[in-house]
């Protein structure tokens, strides 16, 4: 066995236990590699003093926990100097007996107290506090030897019983559960210690120490104040069955005025008027519920949309206590209307609209009362300027010469919304919106006009406040959807814009169907290729794609690609135009206008020219199949429109055929158009530029257009024969065959 040493009390372990002072003059009196230091508090019969560390722990000191530290007080200790200190987990070594250290104060319950509590022996001499249910301090000390410092020990702790005689309690309170027991932590300066109640952090008892001035705010416990004060006043209108009037301003606050709101606002409750208060405090997170509001008359705008009777059954109110009135063009003359009607009968009243849903709303609403000159208005939907008023009489007509609505003391209400009802969908088959509305009424304020069968959600809710607010709102890119103001209907002659209100912020609600791609080919020796082409670039969009190949005559070949397409418009790609991958196939038509056919750009290889010679065309279907080549151009003989967007290169020039018959053509229909600048250069370019392939055909087809059309001094019956394929080529063979 190895030796065993002490400090302090004598263990009564061995015989053979030594008292020493420290480790190091049991160091110097240890005859054995290994010796122990026991403390005489430590219950080791069960220890084993035989045990060695593993060989790797050899020049470790080693130590074992009480039940209180990692600790206990025994130690094994190598007679060389050691490595480090090694904390074993098990055993637990329980510590017993109460030490000499201990400091009880009176007035506490330490009975559940376990006084075999020993501080860690490794840490410096502390006086260590322990605290009450209250607090850190007011419980037993634990000195250790000439200790100074205080450590405060969160556990064990105990009961405080006596009562200070320190407190000033308050009438009006219900402090059957309070605790006077409390007391404050002995570390801090002298207080006066305010509690609480319900309400505020003032009110309940004091807890006053001798020599204190400043107030410490306790904020738990708190008391419940039962008295109440008598400084309220109580509206008439309002229902306060379930307000609390024990509330109570923080006596530390200067004399106000303190106004409580309602669900609504936050003024309209009970008022907490103190003594020669001076000012307002609105009390924010105390209301009351309201019944009824200031406004003694509901009125309703009829907009003869077919909804008054439905939307006066959402209100609640018997149809006997309702007035109507017609919607007379914008709401501030019907309001006006309405005021002077009930002029000096009514103080506030309600103004809704035929078109609004009222199940929710609620008529209770009242303004804050430094708001009660202001129009109240409620948003419909998303949208501010709404259709629902609360109406200061007098207040209104103060401001009657104003010119527009917005320019009076007007309140936007943010908190609170009104539905409008769905608006009316009204379905046709036109391709555009102006033909549609010549063949049916509008009867409701708006409508929605459109030709394709899709849902549109999150629909815009449109101001009807004026003419201006009351837009034509195109709900898609091409406008296949949109709403209407009945307003709007009279201006309208060849197309929407004929209304002078439009607007298209929310085009993107709605996608147009895809418009049909028709390839027109006639032998092209570029055919193949370029439709390949397309049909790779289709492979990337939504857009079907058909062709329509060997059909003799260009106003046949128009009318077989038309007919062949399943949609109002399509895109025309003839076969000599290599696409450009990057135009985008999800353009549409404006169906705000008539009906047209829009051309696009195509770059010609030969002369460098840009324009709508070559190029895609858009054809809207019934036109095109109207069309009997009356005129020398199919396209341009009816109502068109250029788009600046290039649809591809031309490849015209693969051949001396193709490349003459597209350049006679192009040049005869350009020196037909007259004195049009623009047209004149263009033909300047075809006659005198020929770079690239065939570049020469391209020149002599425009001279040779140019003769014919002098020869025949601008006959229109002999310019149309180059309609036809039969003629033009009989026309090239005779002069270039030879």
């Amino acid at each position: 066995m190895f030796d065993i040493f002490y400090i302090g009390k004598k263990p009564q372990l061995f015989p053979h236990e030594t008292a020493v002072c420290n480790i190091d003059e049991a160091k110097a009196k240890s005859k054995t590699r290994y010796f122990w230091i026991v403390d005489y508090l430590c219950n080791v019969k069960n220890f084993d003093f035989l045990w060695e560390p593993v060989p790797w722990e050899s020049n470790f000191m080693h130590t074992w926990p009480s039940q209180w530290q990692k600790s206990s007080g025994i130690y094994l200790v190598p007679k060389e100097d050691f490595a480090g200190i090694k904390y074993h987990d098990y055993p637990v070594i329980q510590r017993v007996g109460i030490s000499d250290n201990w400091e009880i104060p009176d007035g506490i319950d330490d009975s559940d107290f376990d006084y075999t509590w020993h501080p860690d022996e490794t840490d410096p001499p502390y006086i260590y506090q322990f605290g009450t249910q209250h607090q850190r301090t007011g419980g037993p000390r634990y000195v250790n030897g000439e200790a100074s410092e205080i450590k405060f020990v969160e556990y064990p702790r105990v009961i405080k019983e006596s009562v200070g005689d320190n407190w000033e309690i308050p009438d009006g309170i219900d402090a059957s559960d309070f605790d006077y027991t409390w007391h404050p932590d002995e570390t801090d300066p002298p207080y006066i210690y305010q509690f609480g109640t319900q309400h505020q952090r003032t009110g309940g008892p004091r807890y006053v120490m001798p020599g204190a001035s400043a107030t410490k705010f306790v904020s738990s416990p708190r008391l419940k104040k039962v008295s109440i004060d008598n400084n309220w006043v109580i509206p008439d209108y309002v229902d306060d069955s379930d307000f609390d009037y024990t509330w109570h301003p923080d006596e530390t606050d200067p004399p106000y005025i303190y106004q409580f709101g309602t669900q609504h606002q936050r003024t309209g409750g009970p008022l907490y008027v103190m003594p020669d208060s001076n000012g307002t405090k609105f009390v924010q997170n105390v209301t009351v519920k309201i019944n009824s509001s200031p406004a003694s008359l509901l009125y309703f705008i009829d907009h003869s949309d077919g909804n008054l009777e439905r939307s006066m059954d959402t209100v609640g109110v018997e149809r006997k206590d309702i007035k109507t009135t017609r919607y007379a063009s914008d709401y501030l003359n019907t309001l006006k209307r309405i005021a002077n009607k009930v002029r000096g009968s009514h103080e506030y009243i309600w103004v809704c609209s035929s078109v609004c849903d009222y199940t929710n709303f609620d008529f209770s609403w009242h303004p804050e009362q430094w708001q009660s000159n202001m129009i109240h208005v409620f948003p419909s939907g998303e949208q501010k300027f709404g259709d629902t008023f609360f109406l200061p009489v007098n207040g209104f007509l103060q401001h009657a010469d104003e010119e527009l609505l917005d320019w009076y003391p007007v309140n936007f209400i943010t908190s609170v919304s009104v539905n409008r009802w769905p608006l009316p969908v009204i379905k046709h088959d036109h391709d555009n919106q102006v033909d549609a509305l010549k063949t049916f009424t509008l009867d409701a304020p708006l409508s929605i006009i459109t030709n394709t069968q899709d849902r549109i959600s999150d629909i815009p809710t449109i101001s009807l406040w004026r003419e201006k607010t009351k837009t034509i709102t195109p709900l898609s890119e091409g406008a296949s959807s949109v709403i209407v103001p009945r307003e709007s209907v009279p201006y309208i002659n060849e197309q929407l814009y004929d209304y002078p209100y439009i607007n298209k912020t929310f085009k993107h609600l709605s996608v147009d169907n895809p418009m049909d791609i028709v390839f027109i080919s006639n032998g092209e020796s570029v055919a193949e290729k370029n439709w390949e082409h397309l049909l790779e670039v289709a492979n990337k969009i939504n857009n079907r794609v058909v062709r329509i190949d060997g059909v003799d005559g260009r106003v046949a070949a128009y009318h077989a690609a038309l007919s062949a397409s399943n949609t109002d418009w399509a895109f025309c790609v003839f076969a000599k135009l290599e696409i450009d991958p990057k135009f985008d196939f999800s353009w549409q038509p404006d169906r705000l206008q008539e009906r047209k056919h829009y051309i696009f750009n195509a770059r010609n290889p030969v002369n460098g020219l840009e324009y709508g010679h070559m190029a895609m065309i858009a054809y809207n279907r019934k036109l095109a199949l109207e069309n009997n080549g009356t005129g020398l151009d199919f396209t341009l003989d009816q109502k068109h429109a250029t788009v600046p967007i290039l649809s591809g290169i031309s490849h015209f020039n693969n051949d001396p055929w193709m490349t003459w018959r597209t350049a006679f053509r192009e040049a005869l229909k350009l020196r037909h158009s007259g004195n049009d600048i623009e047209n004149q250069y263009r033909l300047y370019q075809w006659q005198t530029v020929s770079e690239g392939d065939n570049g020469e055909w391209s020149m002599a087809g425009a001279n040779d257009a140019v003769d014919y059309y002098e020869s025949v001094k601008g006959d229109f019956e002999k310019l149309k024969l180059s309609y036809e394929w039969g003629w033009l080529k009989e026309f090239y063979d005779l002069k270039y065959s030879q």
